[in-house]
């Protein structure tokens, strides 16, 4: 069976007005009264500050206390990239 140009023309010309049509109403339709959207001064904002202390220059959030010989391994380590890099 040999397919038929024109109607493969014809299909591939309705499948790209389908296409546009619906492209076309999604951008004419506004989006609901009701979506979300952010707030216009910072009263209005819903989420509250952490009570959690803030990180400090030493200690990033979740960092726990190294022994003290991977401690000397990576200085001695960074040490050897600053002087002859890696």
């Amino acid at each position: 069976m040999k397919p038929n140009p024109t109607a493969l023309a014809l299909s591939l010309l309705v499948g790209a007005l389908l296409l546009n049509a619906q492209a076309a109403s999604g951008q004419a339709n506004p989006p609901p009264a009701t979506a979300t959207r952010p707030a216009k001064n910072p009263a209005e904002q819903s989420s509250m500050p952490s009570n959690a202390p803030s990180a400090t220059t030493t200690q990033t959030t979740g960092e726990a206390s190294r022994d003290p010989t991977v401690k000397k391994m990576n200085e001695d380590e960074k040490a050897k990239v600053e002087t002859k890099g890696k």
